[in-house]
């Protein structure tokens, strides 16, 4: 079960970083592989080939993500979901991640995403979800509106769970979403998420 001091510190770290990643362009997202450990110092190879140096904020939280299914994603769970808009005005589910039930709200709303070009995020409540001939259909409210989704059988499904500064080895894919880009250009993450098991962030 997640505690509340890690949700406390993802949702404070994640709130902190999304809105600095929409006030300063010196803030930038980080996909990439672990290619050695430094105590907090981190070297990763970028999903561009770049090798990038990234040092962890103090206290930072340490999150991994655990496979899950379609049967889990349900009315009333709170769910980020990464798309692509289609032409009749849904959006196709790429990925989805749940949110602990300590962790609902966070980052609510629906906006630009660079997993891909022309990606998105929503994070929001499941208001519905029915069986169509494309899929699922899941019917996701925010503060501002609401968006209709068509989720393929394939669609990649998980839920964020703790982790530990034990978890970040080489070889495992990391994930983070507002890095500071210090002087030395190298990078401060104030949280960071750890692929775990065989289960990477998809984010």
């Amino acid at each position: 079960m997640l505690g509340k001091t890690f949700a406390a510190s993802f949702i404070a770290a994640l709130a902190v970083s999304s809105v600095a990643l929409a006030q300063q362009p010196q803030m930038t997202r980080v996909r990439g592989t672990i290619e050695k450990v430094d105590g907090s110092v981190l070297t990763v190879k970028a999903r561009d080939g770049a090798e990038l140096t990234v040092r962890l904020a103090a206290g930072a939280p340490v999150r991994t993500v655990i496979r899950k299914s379609l049967a889990d994603v349900k009315a009333n769970t709170f769910v980020g979901i990464t798309a692509m808009p289609q032409p009749d005005g849904t959006q196709k589910a790429v990925e989805i991640h749940i949110f602990p039930e300590a962790m609902r709200g966070t980052g609510e709303g629906h906006r630009p995403w660079d997993l891909m070009p022309n990606s998105t995020m929503t994070n929001a409540n499941i208001d519905s979800a029915v069986t169509s001939v494309e899929g699922q259909k899941l019917v996701l409210k925010y503060k501002d509106g609401e968006k209709t989704f068509i989720v393929p059988a394939n669609v990649e499904v998980v839920e964020f769970a703790p982790a530990s500064a034990a978890d970040l080895k080489p070889g495992e894919k990391i994930f983070v979403v507002a890095a500071k880009k210090l002087p030395d250009g190298s990078l401060e993450a104030p949280g960071i998420t750890v692929g775990k098991d065989g289960v990477s962030p998809p984010m």
